[in-house]
């Protein structure tokens, strides 16, 4: 099990460092954006390289954030009805879900979409339209992402089994963020200032 918890540390530690790199995708995709609307409203003129790059730098932004959104426990769950039964239970559930939905999914996924950025290389695809840009980059935005979201999947599964057998704590695999009720609290305590 050490060796287990040991890649599931260096697995964290690698979406970690890509969740990082994906903030900085998400301001070079403000500020794209911010340009290329004054760029079209002021000087009344486009291009579409500018535009596409917005497409890819969102692209990366979606894929590559899942994994780093499954570490942190910031993805979609059903806390209202899991959130009543003990916390072996939760993990439980999560093994379930991993196990059942997310790993076969991204699985499949992943198969189809190695061969299709891969064609996409092969045939040095170019975007279609006028002073596009190639194609390719984006679409193995697609592989490298659910690769990055199947390593987080394993990674969270030994997390949780080493809980059910006592070698970690739940604070591991966590949220690390506020609660909902902490944010319903801070939002009606604004409110009240205001």
């Amino acid at each position: 099990m050490s060796f287990l918890l040991s890649l599931s540390k260096f697995i964290d530690a690698l979406n970690e460092k890509v969740g990082s790199l994906v903030s900085w995708a998400l301001l070079a995709a403000v500020l794209i954006c911010t340009g290329n609307a004054f760029v079209r409203y002021l000087l009344n003129t486009s291009s579409n390289a500018w535009l596409e790059i917005q497409w890819y730098l969102f692209s990366a932004i979606f894929l590559l954030a899942t994994s780093y959104t499954l570490k942190r426990n910031e993805h979609v769950r059903i806390d209202v009805i899991a959130g009543r039964f003990s916390k072996r239970t939760q993990v439980w559930i999560d093994i379930f879900g991993f196990l059942v939905f997310l790993l076969p999914i991204t699985l499949i996924i992943l198969y189809y979409a190695i061969p299709y950025a891969w064609i996409s290389f092969q045939a040095q695809e170019v975007s279609s339209n006028a002073g596009g840009l190639i194609v390719w980059p984006a679409k193995f935005l697609i592989p490298a992402g659910f690769m990055l979201l199947v390593l987080q999947g394993i990674s969270e599964l030994i997390k949780r089994i080493a809980f059910l057998q006592g070698k970690i704590d739940a604070s591991a695999f966590e949220k690390h963020g506020t609660t909902p009720e902490e944010e319903i609290e801070a939002i009606k305590a604004a409110n009240k200032l205001n």
